[in-house]
């Protein structure tokens, strides 16, 4: 009787498969799909936003008084202020890392059960990225409201009366910019929710 209980356990681990699920439960449910759409998404979003960024540029001609000195021409560019610096490099960082990402989701795309370090590490990633996008667009979007609203405690004044192409180009951007940022915020739940549901 013990020699016959201790032979079907024997059969019942070698039909176990080598991924850790039994056959009857299946494989963990492969999320890869969508997580390769959302960093598609990302990068297009990233890349468009990079784009107008880099084209806020505008001249305009301002009155200056007394007379007779008339008016002089100025410029406003995205690189003169730090804050767009930064949002321009988090947003290279971001493309690249999607495309390095993207490869990697439809790489694991075809696998039944990606493995838990994997799903992991891009929750670190992605945490990481997300930080890095939301401080960006936070600091970017500071000083456009800035330039949008002036501040009357400080002196300083409202320029997108002057620069509107300038101004416009650059919510676009920030609009776009957060947009990023939530789909990495859908990426870190996806990968948390894959993990949960292998975990169970």
């Amino acid at each position: 009787m013990a020699a016959t209980e201790m032979a079907d356990t024997l059969d019942t681990v070698k039909t176990a498969p080598e991924s850790g699920y039994t056959t009857s439960d299946g494989p963990p449910p492969n999320y890869f799909r969508i997580d390769f759409l959302l960093r598609l998404l990302l990068l297009v979003s990233a890349v468009i936003s990079l784009v107008v960024l880099v084209t806020s540029k505008e001249s305009e001609v301002i009155a200056v008084f007394p007379q007779p000195i008339g008016a002089i021409t100025r410029d406003a560019k995205f690189n003169y202020s730090p804050a767009f610096i930064y949002l321009l490099v988090a947003l290279a960082v971001t493309s690249l890392y999607s495309i390095k990402t993207m490869i990697f989701s439809c790489a694991v795309m075809s696998r039944p059960a990606p493995s838990a370090k994997i799903l992991f590490g891009l929750i670190i990633f992605d945490i990481l990225m997300a930080a890095i996008m939301a401080s960006a667009v936070g600091t970017a979007g500071g000083i456009g409201y800035v330039g949008f609203k002036g501040n009357s405690h400080t002196s300083w004044v409202k320029i997108c009366g002057i620069y509107g192409k300038f101004c416009r180009h650059l919510a676009g951007s920030i609009i776009v910019s957060l947009f990023a940022s939530i789909i990495l915020v859908l990426l870190v739940v996806l990968s948390a929710y894959s993990l949960y549901k292998r975990s169970n």
